[in-house]
């Protein structure tokens, strides 16, 4: 059975921006993110990625482009001994009504096709409301980082606790690398 990790990317693994990250200049690994990802690769964890790129479908950038920054961030983890499992991409604006753009559940899913892996065993990090609607609407553990837009999705929460239908709290970490220090310690 395939020991996997869930990253969102934009907040996660990279600086965001309101404006988009357009192209593989602008996107910028967050302190720590990459060697976190090798870390985890290190230890036997499949690491795959699962992100919302409507700037796609808003025609901010091409899939050239978005290709570039992907291709970017498989080489800063292979330059620090990790690998990347996949990377899933919904390439949908939020108008669209798909059922791969998170929250919907339709690039976990994908991914548990792909990989042999039990949703409870799985965790899914994130920093928006949405990449954990997706992960617990999936069945796995969902974890909340403080980038990206995860202080402001940790205050919602608070105010609104039933935006997120769970009987258990929502761990919260400064970051990627403070979640795999623990995950790693801690062997949860």
């Amino acid at each position: 059975m395939t020991r996997l990790v869930i990253l969102d990317r934009d907040g996660v693994i990279n600086e965001d921006s309101d404006n988009y990250i357009r192209s593989a200049e602008q996107w910028l690994p967050i302190p720590g993110s990459i060697d976190a990802i090798a870390r985890l690769s290190q230890a036997g964890f499949t690491v795959v990625v699962a992100t919302n790129q409507s700037g796609l479908s808003r025609g901010y950038f091409s899939q050239e482009q978005l290709n570039a920054m992907h291709d970017k961030l498989i080489r800063l983890v292979v330059a620090q001994g990790g690998r990347i499992g996949g990377i899933y991409v919904c390439p949908h604006g939020p108008d669209d009504h798909c059922q791969c753009r998170k929250p919907a559940t339709g690039l976990i899913r994908q991914i548990f096709r792909d990989y042999p892996a039990q949703p409870a065993e799985t965790w899914l990090v994130g920093d928006s409301l949405r990449d954990l609607q997706a992960g617990v609407g999936s069945g796995c553990k969902a974890a909340l980082v403080l980038t990206g837009k995860g202080r402001k999705t940790r205050a919602l929460l608070e105010a609104h606790p039933e935006q997120l239908a769970t009987g258990n709290d929502v761990p919260v970490y400064n970051d990627l690398s403070s979640f795999v220090e623990e995950l790693l310690a801690e062997g949860f």
